[in-house]
């Protein structure tokens, strides 16, 4: 009987590896011929026009990663674009509806232990955006005020803990996307909105009177922003990682980064003006996937 139970767990545990065996998204990519991206609606980094457009520079940057995929697998492959949200992006990932994302996804250690990261492409100060005239210019100036931010985002923690450091009372509100923040900045239920500052400068540029927002005070903190994978996909990193290595390499991700932040955009033809900062131009020079924990507020 003692040898029976030992004989079955041993079957139970190398039943358990194979349970356990990293996945590999490219065979699938390669049989259905197509990749499920995720993308975002209302980010700076990734954006729709409507009409099932997406465009933004890390909307460009994966199409881009798509097209060397295909080269890889020796076919050229489809994009069924998947619309995400902060709440719902890494359930998305873990449950293999979409194979990656490249939206505005901070890589942190807490987001390490259910999902990978390709190495960074953007490295973002978080902000805070105001109405023009509201006489608010920085942290201090929120006291007693209203504080929109975004559910599911590192902006919501970064909020409480600089709330917590300056000791400042204000009343904070979520909204359920990046565009519904914003609305609630611009329709007055808040305000201030604390998020990306490409976040902020992407929205702004959308309204329907840029000129009455502004971008103001210090930085709140540097998070790197990565394309998100499913964990332990060492192919598919692999391929995403080659991808962008490449791009950096041939000039063509900083004439995307050119195209997007000091170009005017649709749909108002605005400029965002925002030159690459010296942290994402470090990225790109030593390609990494370090977690935000590993920068620091100077």
């Amino acid at each position: 009987m003692k040898k029976q139970l030992i004989a079955f767990s041993i079957l139970a545990l190398a039943g358990g590896a194979v349970l356990a065996q990293a996945p590999d998204t490219l065979a699938k990519i390669a049989e259905r011929g197509a990749v499920n991206l995720g993308v975002r609606d209302s980010s700076g980094l990734a954006f729709t026009l409507g009409g099932g457009k997406y465009v933004g520079f890390h909307t460009e940057m994966a199409e881009r990663i798509v097209d060397d995929m295909g080269k890889q697998l020796g076919k050229p492959l489809k994009i069924n674009y998947q619309v995400i949200t902060s709440q719902n992006r890494i359930p998305l990932i873990q449950n293999g509806t979409i194979d990656f994302e490249c939206g505005s996804t901070t890589n942190n250690l807490a987001r390490q232990k259910d999902v990978d990261f390709a190495y960074t492409t953007y490295v973002e100060e978080v902000r805070i955006a105001v109405k023009a005239n509201s006489g608010i210019n920085g942290i201090a100036g929120l006291k007693g005020k209203t504080v929109a931010t975004t559910t599911g985002t590192t902006s919501v923690q970064t909020l409480r803990k600089n709330k917590r450091a300056e000791g400042i009372d204000f009343k904070e509100v979520t909204g359920k996307d990046h565009a519904d923040s914003f609305l609630l900045l611009e329709s007055g239920r808040a305000d201030a909105f604390v998020m990306d500052g490409s976040i902020l400068a992407a929205n702004i540029a959308r309204a329907k009177n840029p000129k009455d927002f502004a971008i103001v005070g210090e930085t709140l903190s540097v998070e790197p922003i990565a394309c998100m994978l499913p964990k332990g996909d060492t192919k598919l990193k692999k391929a995403i990682d080659d991808s962008i290595v490449r791009q950096i390499k041939d000039g063509s991700l900083a004439k995307l980064y050119d195209k997007w932040f000091m170009q005017p955009i649709p749909p108002n033809n605005v400029n965002l003006n925002m030159p690459a900062s010296a942290s994402t131009k470090d990225a790109w020079a030593h390609p990494n996937d370090k977690p935000m924990e590993d920068y620091a507020v100077k």
